[in-house]
């Protein structure tokens, strides 16, 4: 590589740092987006629900037709403006909600867009107690058009014999899926 193609490469390096930090810095200091009026993203009553069952060792009901990706720490399924991710972890214990709030809350807070907290709870589920975040945030920037909408999220956080599943649901915010993501959480089981 002569001087010049590496003086070029080089500016184009930093160049693309530069945009990666601004990235990261306009996110922490991005603002919430305004809910929808009508939001899309319900999940119809008449939702058909079919399990799903990972090698990692968990099951639970998930939307027939939802798009799904493998990964290989769980698994993700969508569909239009609605989001499912489920992924396994080690973890030496159980979350209290005292970690939850130091942690993941933080976490969430950090890495996410214009997160809003709503509510930190422990719940009592068919696959045992698990810990309950529940939060509004922007989501990503349409990749064509830019835009972005306000999504509410529940994150349930399961643990069993040093594994921790982390469940995390979000739809467009006032979008009514509150009798389908319960179906979903009370539908998880340690395999």
């Amino acid at each position: 590589m002569g001087i010049t193609t590496r003086s070029r490469f080089a500016a184009v390096l930093a160049i693309l740092c530069v945009l990666a930090l601004s990235t990261g810095r306009a996110n922490a200091q991005e603002q919430p987006v305004a809910p929808e009026a009508n939001p899309p993203g319900d999940i119809p009553d008449s939702q058909a629900f079919v399990p799903y069952t990972s090698p990692l060792g968990f099951a639970f009901s998930v939307p027939e037709g939802w798009a799904r990706t493998d990964r290989a720490a769980g698994a993700h399924f969508a569909d239009k403006y609605d989001d499912l991710d489920i992924s396994i972890a080690s973890a030496p214990t159980a979350s209290t909600l005292q970690s939850v709030r130091a942690s993941d809350v933080a976490a969430l807070k950090k890495t996410g867009r214009a997160v809003e907290i709503v509510g930190v709870k422990s719940v009592t589920l068919p696959a045992g107690k698990a810990a309950l975040i529940s939060c509004k945030s922007n989501s990503a920037p349409n990749q064509v058009t830019g835009k972005q909408i306000r999504l509410e999220n529940d994150r349930y956080l399961f643990f069993k014999a040093g594994k921790m599943a982390t469940l995390d649901m979000s739809a467009p915010a006032g979008a009514d899926n509150v009798d389908q993501w319960k179906l979903m959480a009370e539908s998880f089981r340690w395999q």
